[in-house]
């Protein structure tokens, strides 16, 4: 087992406990994976039944193109496999990918025509990023649902899920976890603004155009600072994540 692939493992912990601090968590039905091999398809992937609170790096399963854990015998659960797994495959780029019901985030899905504004500077992070999913089919009980849902990223970092949550994805487990405290973040504000009853104020094209082009610049190595302030956070509060 590599150093880096170690280090992987702990990061993509870390975001577990990370995530469960922001109400990232629903239950034990949200899911992250890390791609560590592409020929044949190899992911970490959180088991069922996990709380993201107390997740550890040597308890995440590896799982293969088939769903079978390689290290040894949990069960993820169909929805987690199916969504993952589709992602993985039909996106290489998608390195880490990151589902789940944030309360904020969710909200806009429910919404009829909801979609993220650029109202507010941590929304144009996402300026032109995002895809939206409108159709709610259920559970993803089965691949082919997997596979409609991966389709509707075209290629975006953001899906947003009607009726559902959200998808984020990143080609480091750094800029994944990055784009989804931010995007939270960003849903937080446009519900409360809404909440004034007054319409929001929307910045204009060129500026939204402008300012993600800003955001883009260096993306890894703001990134990497956050996700190193988290793990720093929790070596002292909470240092099992990364046994």
């Amino acid at each position: 087992m590599s150093d880096t692939f170690v280090e992987e493992r702990r990061d993509l912990a870390a975001v577990f406990r990370g995530a469960a601090q922001f109400s990232g968590q629903a239950g034990v039905c949200s899911h992250f994976s890390l791609r560590v091999a592409d020929q044949p398809l190899r992911f970490l992937l959180n088991p069922w039944g996990m709380y993201f609170s107390e997740a550890r790096a040597s308890e995440l399963m590896l799982v293969d193109e088939r769903g079978v854990d390689q290290s040894g015998d949990r069960d993820a659960g169909f929805a987690a496999f199916n969504i993952h797994a589709a992602i993985h495959a039909l996106h290489p780029e998608a390195h880490c990918v990151l589902h789940t019901h944030m309360p904020y985030a969710t909200a806009i899905t429910m919404l009829d025509g909801g979609r993220l504004e650029p109202a507010s500077q941590e929304a144009l992070r996402f300026y032109d990023d995002i895809a939206y999913d409108d159709s709610y089919n259920g559970l993803a009980h089965d691949r082919d649902e997997g596979v409609r849902i991966a389709r509707n990223m075209n290629g975006r970092h953001v899906l947003f899920l009607a009726h559902h949550g959200v998808i984020v994805v990143g080609p480091s487990v750094a800029q994944a976890f990055d784009h989804l405290y931010y995007l939270e973040r960003a849903a937080e504000l446009q519900v409360k603004a809404m909440s004034c009853n007054r319409p929001l104020r929307l910045v204009a094209d060129d500026i939204g155009k402008k300012t993600v082009k800003q955001f883009h610049r260096d993306r890894e190595h703001w990134a990497r600072l956050h996700l190193d302030a988290l793990r720093r956070k929790l070596d002292r509060e909470d240092p099992e994540y990364a046994t």
